[in-house]
Parts: C-alpha cells; sequence; structure tokens
C-alpha cells in the first residue's frame, strides 16, 4: 500500500499560535506561583487570581482541549460563564469574539489574551471600517460557526449570513445601497466564488474581499488532489471542525472510499486492505502526532 500524506495536513499557523500562547500562560502562571510563594505573597497565591479560562475551546480538538484542562485550564462556553469569572486570565480563541465580548473582558478588568488568528482579525477590521462607510455587510460562512459569530459582531451595520448556493440565489437586499462580501477563512473556495458570481449578477453597488485563507485554500486544493489519484481517502479532525468537515465533502467528491476519523482508534484498517493507494489529510486543528500515529498504523 502507498499512502501519501498531505503537505498541508495539520496546525495552521493561527491554530498553532493560539495553542503555543494557552501553553505560554500555563508556565507563565506556574512561575508566578512559585514567585508568590517563595514572597509569601498570600493575595496573589489562590487560583482564583491567577486561573486561567479560554472563551469556547481554543481549537475544535478534544485531545488538545483535554491536555489542557489536565493543566488547570478551564473553557467558558457562554456569556454566561464568562459573567461569573471575577479574577483571571481570559484568552481568545483563533476563531475570535464579537466586539462586544472583546469590550466585556476589558472592562471587567480580566487579564485578556487575545489569541484570534491575524487573518480573522483582519476580517474584523474591514468589516467594522467598511460598515462605518455605510456597507451593508454579507459573510458568505456557517452562521454556526464561532468565527461568523464573531465576525458578524463587528459590523455596525445591516449584516447578513448565507451559506449556500441557493441562499445566494434568494438573497435580496436594497439595490440603493452598497454591499461588501467577506468570508469565513476555512470556506470552500470554489464554493465562494460560486456564490459571489451569483450575487454580483443582481446588480448591488459592491466590493467582494476574499478573506478565505490561503493555507485554507491550498489545503482544500492539495486534499482533492490527492483524493483524486488515491483509492481510499482518511480525513482526520474533531467532528465540530469546519475546515475538516469541508474536506471530508471535498475528498468525497473525488475519491468515495473516503473516511472521517477524529484519532487511530477510529480507523477501520479491513477498509482498506484492497487499496493500493491511500491518502491522508487532516483539518487545521488536528494535532501532528495523530497523523503520525495513522500514517504509521495505515503503514504497518
Amino acid at each position: 500500500m502507498k499512502v501519501t500524506v498531505a503537505k498541508s495536513a495539520g496546525f495552521c499557523f493561527g491554530v498553532k499560535r493560539a495553542v503555543e500562547t494557552v501553553y505560554k500562560e500555563i508556565e507563565s502562571r506556574r512561575e508566578q506561583r512559585e514567585f508568590n510563594r517563595e514572597n509569601k505573597n498570600e493575595k496573589f497565591n489562590s487560583e482564583e487570581w491567577d486561573h486561567i479560562y479560554t472563551y469556547g475551546p481554543i481549537i475544535h480538538n478534544e485531545q488538545v482541549v483535554a491536555d489542557l484542562e489536565k493543566n488547570g485550564v478551564t473553557v467558558l462556553n457562554s456569556m454566561e460563564e464568562l459573567q461569573a469569572v471575577e479574577h483571571g486570565t481570559v484568552i481568545i480563541r483563533s476563531h475570535g469574539v464579537d466586539q462586544k465580548t472583546n469590550d466585556y473582558i476589558r472592562e471587567q478588568g480580566l487579564k485578556l489574551v487575545d489569541a484570534t488568528c491575524p487573518f480573522v482579525k483582519k476580517i474584523h477590521k474591514t468589516v467594522m471600517e467598511k460598515s462605518r462607510d455605510g456597507y451593508a455587510i454579507l459573510i458568505i460562512g456557517n452562521e454556526k460557526h464561532p468565527e461568523v459569530q464573531g465576525i458578524k459582531g463587528w459590523s455596525e451595520s445591516d449584516t447578513f449570513i448565507i451559506n449556500t448556493e441557493e441562499e445566494a440565489q434568494k438573497f435580496e437586499y436594497d439595490k440603493g445601497k452598497k454591499l461588501c462580501v467577506v468570508a469565513q477563512t476555512t470556506f470552500n473556495y470554489k464554493k465562494f466564488d460560486k456564490m459571489v458570481e451569483i450575487i454580483g449578477k443582481k446588480g448591488y453597488d459592491i466590493i467582494v474581499v476574499n478573506t478565505i485563507c490561503n493555507a485554507t485554500n491550498k489545503r482544500q486544493a492539495e486534499a482533492r488532489q490527492i483524493a483524486s489519484g488515491s483509492d481510499a481517502m482518511i480525513v482526520i479532525g474533531g467532528r465540530s471542525s469546519s475546515n475538516t468537515q469541508k474536506l471530508y465533502e471535498i475528498c468525497k467528491e473525488e475519491c468515495k472510499n473516503t473516511y472521517y476519523i477524529q484519532k487511530l482508534e477510529d480507523l477501520d484498517l479491513k477498509k482498506l486492505q484492497t487499496c493500493r493507494n491511500v491518502g491522508i489529510t487532516a483539518g487545521a486543528s488536528t494535532p501532528n502526532n495523530i497523523i503520525e500515529e495513522v500514517l504509521a498504523e495505515c503503514q504497518n
């Protein structure tokens, strides 16, 4: 069996940066605790003062989140849970948050560590500036995804979200107003292109900012290429990972024997016994050690 692993598989820049940020905070907390003990600084010696929180899971990977929890990091899953925090450090995950949440953390006097992906931050800035310039904002992406929810929260004008070509066909807005189109960073590039084409034919005064991350585009193109020449394709990533789900959809179009797994234990090697060529790709939140474990198992 020949096994081909996508070079772009695994942590992207933004995810790697976010995860490293949390571990640096963990180490910093340990050093601070030791300093406080040595100097008998009782006021700041309790966990409530130096506890670390992430607003939502730092990435969509259960193994990474579980390891962070072992190191004392607590995930805050809602604004209600955030409002119950009086002291400590709150880390914004790579997906980013809306402006209201960002401002609330600062106003409460909590230590804010912003690990938002720089590419997502760029969308926040674009949306804020264009909405102030009188543009309505049209976001192409999954409305339920935290990144899209965050992007929406930086707009100061009418904001719409669409996710399918059918929704693009049905979309209507005042023809006399300006429209700025942006995208979720992990959106399917070909699908985005098609939806922009549909919107563009409606006659709006439109500006399109392609905010799909280059790493996402590269990952999707490579996955399609490998899948097209494989007897079976393995896509590794968390079930709630949007970019992994899109990789699975792309690979499935090219290779009917495409399997979506989260970890090695999910892999059924019996399904690969008759395959000569097997491809492997992974979402942006998949640690390299899991990819390596799956590769090793396929090569045995």
